[in-house]
């Protein structure tokens, strides 16, 4: 389940996405939902659910983080819905695989793994007041640090600072020979937008794409729902 937006690229991502989810899991039921904006919303796929006989079913929500969104409007979409019975999956942040689909990313955009040790990365989300969000970020850029990348930083278009220009320029100053900025947001729209916007201005030497439907991105949406299902089914027992 994806907030949506009124960007149409966003739909688009959102509907590959759960296609490769759909080859990665050949038998399973995959439905797509929006919260907000585009169709169909959370009532509209659970209803479909219900008509086709559907009991039980798992929400993933296509979220980096767990503020608001995942907090607050999911569950009150669910809450109200008629259908199956839903149970909510973890977000999808907090995983390597994760770090996997951003370095993916990086290397399409044309770094390669012996740039890492000359490479400074700019992990740059859309900000949120929710302090769990802010600091799952952090976590997630420590990770590309581990991963090996020289320095690695994390930014926020809107909400708390830095912003991704800030830290490309920082980095910069700081001597790091190479400086990469990677959206850590999953589709593309207004705020993926002024992230390029940012890292174009402050001459960022590579910006990466939106992680999409990266094929991580996919078998990380199947892990959550199983996770959710073995949860259910033991606390069931």
């Amino acid at each position: 389940m994806s907030h949506g937006s009124r960007d149409g690229r966003h739909a688009e991502t959102v509907w590959a996405l759960t296609g490769r989810v759909r080859l990665a899991r050949p038998g399973l039921r995959v439905e797509t939902a929006f919260l907000d904006f585009d169709t169909p919303g959370v009532a509209g796929a659970l209803e479909a659910l219900r008509r086709a006989g559907t009991t039980r079913a798992v929400a993933v929500p296509l979220l980096l983080t767990r503020a608001y969104h995942a907090k607050t409007d999911l569950p009150a979409a669910l809450a109200g819905a008629r259908g199956p019975s839903v149970r909510q999956a973890a977000v999808l942040g907090g995983s390597p695989l994760i770090t996997a689909a951003v370095q993916r990313r990086l290397f399409e955009a044309g770094l390669c793994a012996a740039d890492r040790s000359t490479t400074g990365i700019v992990l740059a989300g859309a900000g949120s007041t929710d302090p769990e969000a802010i600091a799952s970020v952090g976590a997630a850029t420590r990770e590309l640090w581990r991963a090996g990348w020289c320095a690695a930083r994390p930014a926020f278009v809107t909400g708390p600072r830095p912003r991704p220009g800030e830290v490309v320029r920082e980095l910069r100053a700081r001597g790091v020979p190479r400086v990469a900025v990677a959206p850590y947001v999953l589709a593309p729209g207004l705020l993926p937008d002024r992230i390029a916007a940012e890292a174009a201005a402050a001459r960022a030497d590579v910006l990466s794409a939106p992680l999409g439907d990266a094929p991580e991105i996919a078998r990380l949406v199947v892990e959550r729902g199983l996770e959710a299902c073995r949860t259910a089914d033991a606390h069931a027992g």
